[in-house]
C-alpha cells in the first residue's frame, strides 16, 4: 500500500469513528509524524479528505475536521433518499429475487439476535456488516456504476452520522425489520414498492436523529 493511501485509510476511520472529531485541525507536521509518512503523501491525502468532503482547508495550516449540524445531515438524507430509492427500484427491476430473499430472511435473524443481546456489541456488528451486505448487493443488481459511486460517498458521512445519532437496542430492532421489509420489496420485483419501503426507512431514520439531538 502507498504511504498516502495507508495515511488517507487511517485518518479517514479516525474521522468517521470520532477519533478526530468535528473542529480538529490536522497540521502536516502533527499528523505526518503520527502516521509516520513524510508530509508529501500525507497532503496526498488530506487532499482526498477534502474531496470526500471530511475536512476542508483551515487558515493555510493543513485542513479541519468538517462539522455535523442538523442542516447538513438534513442535506444529506435528500441526497440519500434520491440515491437509495432509486438504487432499490432498479434492483427490484434487474435483480436476482433469491438474494434478496435470503437477506430479508437474515435480518429478520438479526432482528432476533438483537432482542436476546440488547446492546451487545457482537449484535450490532453483525447488524452493520448485513447492512453493508445489502448495500452491495443492490448495488451489484442495480447495475449502474455512476449511482454506485455515488452512494460510495454518501454512506462515508452516514457513517459519522451515525456515531452522532447514539443509535439504541430499540432503534436497531426496528432498522432490521425495515431492512428486512426493504430486501422482500425488491425480492418481489416491483420497483415502485421497493423505493416505498426504502422511503419509509429514511424517513424513521431521520426523524430518530432529529429526535436524539434536539429533544
Amino acid at each position: 500500500m502507498r504511504a498516502s493511501d495507508k495515511a488517507y485509510a487511517m485518518l479517514r476511520e479516525d474521522i468517521v469513528e470520532w477519533r478526530l472529531p468535528p473542529g480538529t485541525v490536522l497540521g502536516e507536521v502533527e499528523q505526518s509524524q503520527r502516521l509516520g509518512v513524510s508530509r508529501t503523501p500525507l497532503r496526498e491525502a488530506l487532499a482526498r479528505l477534502t474531496a470526500d468532503g471530511l475536512t476542508a482547508p483551515h487558515n493555510g495550516r493543513g485542513v479541519v475536521v468538517t462539522p455535523i449540524s442538523p442542516e447538513t445531515v438534513l442535506a444529506l438524507f435528500e441526497l440519500r433518499q434520491a440515491l437509495e430509492c432509486q438504487a432499490a427500484s432498479l434492483a427490484a427491476v434487474r435483480g436476482r429475487p433469491e438474494i434478496f430473499r435470503g437477506l430479508r430472511s437474515d435480518f429478520q435473524e438479526a432482528a432476533a439476535r438483537l432482542d436476546a443481546d440488547p446492546g451487545e456489541d457482537p449484535a450490532r456488528r453483525g447488524y452493520y456488516a448485513l447492512v453493508a451486505r445489502l448495500d452491495a448487493g443492490i448495488d451489484e443488481a442495480a447495475a449502474n456504476p455512476y449511482l454506485a459511486q455515488a452512494l460510495v460517498n454518501v454512506r462515508l458521512h452516514l457513517a459519522r452520522v451515525r456515531r452522532l445519532a447514539k443509535d439504541n437496542p430499540a432503534r436497531l430492532r426496528e432498522t432490521a425489520g425495515e431492512h428486512a421489509t426493504i430486501a422482500a420489496a425488491i425480492a418481489s420485483g416491483d420497483p415502485a414498492l421497493a423505493a416505498a419501503a426504502t422511503k419509509v426507512h429514511l424517513h424513521k431514520s431521520l426523524e430518530h436523529f432529529t429526535t436524539v439531538n434536539h429533544p
